[in-house]
C-alpha cells in the first residue's frame, strides 16, 4: 500500500504514528515535571512584593471638532 497519505496508509503505519506521538507527548510531560524554578539564595523560598495603588486619577482628553 501507498503509505503517503493518512487515507491509504496501512494499519502498521497508523500504529507508529500513534507511538511517536505518545513517546513525544511523554517526554514533554516528563520535562515539564522536572522544570523547577528555585533560587539557591533563598534557601527555595519565594517571597512576593507587595505594591499598594496609589490615589485614583481620572484621565480625560478634549475632543474638537475637525473642519
Amino acid at each position: 500500500m501507498k503509505n503517503s497519505s493518512m487515507f491509504t496508509a496501512d494499519r502498521r503505519t497508523h500504529l507508529k504514528i500513534v507511538v511517536m506521538s505518545l513517546l513525544c507527548a511523554s517526554m514533554v510531560a516528563v520535562i515539564g515535571v522536572a522544570a523547577r524554578v528555585t533560587d539557591a539564595s533563598s534557601g527555595g523560598i519565594m517571597e512576593a512584593t507587595v505594591i499598594k495603588a496609589g490615589a485614583p486619577l481620572t484621565a480625560a482628553t478634549e475632543m474638537h471638532s475637525v473642519r
